[in-house]
């Protein structure tokens, strides 16, 4: 069975997506967040203290993106993975870490310095530098979409939309979702409304009911346009 260890709207949302897009058998566990500070005994299953762990077998994975792919590839054929003799194969690897390393990346810096530092250490400047770092590099989803296609690429809903996807409801649940372009803001709200995304947040919020955990407060002034 494999076993999704996982809090509310952290990185860890993309495998559970993934696992419900491909309506796999799961076992999910809900910590509260941050796991390595409140749920100490996390570490001894992973070291790191951080969200996602999937295990799966002798099969231990932390990295959000790559867990996706396995779980495409491993628990395939899926269409959710884009093959090496299909044209996009590049375009989706390239998507696939592109949610992760471009997008997401600058948002825990925006929300490390205008959240999560103690007060006194918390750089304003900072987090609107990466905020507009993040915002900067989003045109680079918002010029493909413009020519009409539905997803990013193998012309269906991939892994690479799991992985840009999550980006996007990070930047939702951190108000930086006002200055989407009308090309991602539409892309957005079509992954939102797929039956995995939707299925994904149902068992979320069963589990969290469940275990008696609510959602971390993420939010950050929203930013004006400048």
């Amino acid at each position: 069975m494999i076993h999704l260890y996982h809090c509310i709207n952290a990185r860890s949302f993309r495998p559970l997506w993934t696992l419900e897009e491909m309506q796999l058998p799961y076992e999910l566990t809900l910590l509260p967040f941050p796991p390595r500070a409140v749920a100490p005994e996390y570490k001894q299953l992973n070291p790191l203290g951080t969200v996602p762990l999937l295990l799966d077998g002798a099969t231990r994975m932390t990295e959000s993106a790559a867990i996706c792919h396995y779980l495409a590839t491993r628990h395939g054929p899926s269409p959710l993975a884009v093959g090496v003799d299909e044209a996009d194969y590049g375009a989706f690897l390239n998507w696939t870490h592109f949610g992760e390393a471009t997008l997401t990346f600058p948002q825990t810096l925006v929300l490390r310095y205008s959240r999560f530092e103690p007060r006194e250490r918390r750089q304003p400047q900072v987090a609107q530098d990466y905020a507009q770092w993040f915002l900067a590099r989003l045109r680079a989803v918002e010029a493909p979409l413009a020519d009409g296609r539905e997803f990013l690429c193998g012309q269906r809903f991939t892994i690479a939309d799991v992985s840009v996807g999550y980006a996007l409801l990070l930047a939702h649940s951190i108000g930086l979702d006002a200055d989407f372009g009308p090309h991602v803001a539409a892309y957005f709200e079509r992954l939102r409304a797929r039956e995995g995304y939707q299925r994904a947040r149902r068992a979320q919020d069963a589990a969290a009911r469940a275990a008696g955990i609510s959602a971390p407060d993420l939010g950050v002034p929203r930013r004006s346009r400048p």
